[in-house]
């Protein structure tokens, strides 16, 4: 009787030790796989540069690119179209709603 409650006991530490090795494993997992808090960053000036190449109006260009940009946080690839790559650089407008961004 005294070997089986020992047997028993010892079990059920085994047990829990063995339960929070895995946990504590699939914790480390999922640590790792999770996406960074931080914020990305962008280089405006150099997103816009390129976003602006072939403008008639560099300098205008530039400068709305440059607002939207700071907002947005992207800017659309190309020099132009593809605003369903960032949203919300579609949907600046100005007060007449003609979009905002170039």
């Amino acid at each position: 009787m005294a070997f089986s409650r020992t047997f028993i006991a010892s079990s059920l530490l085994l047990s829990l030790i063995l339960f929070n090795i895995v946990e504590a494993h699939q914790i480390s997992i999922y640590e790792a796989t999770s996406p960074s808090p931080l914020p990305q960053t962008i280089d405006c000036k150099v997103a816009c540069g390129g976003r602006c190449k072939v403008s008639s109006r560099p300098n205008l260009c530039n400068r709305a690119c440059g607002n939207c940009c700071a907002v947005c946080k992207c800017v659309p690839p190309g020099t132009s179209g593809n605003f369903d790559s960032c949203a919300c650089y579609a949907k600046l407008t100005t007060r007449n709603q003609i979009r905002k961004c170039p």
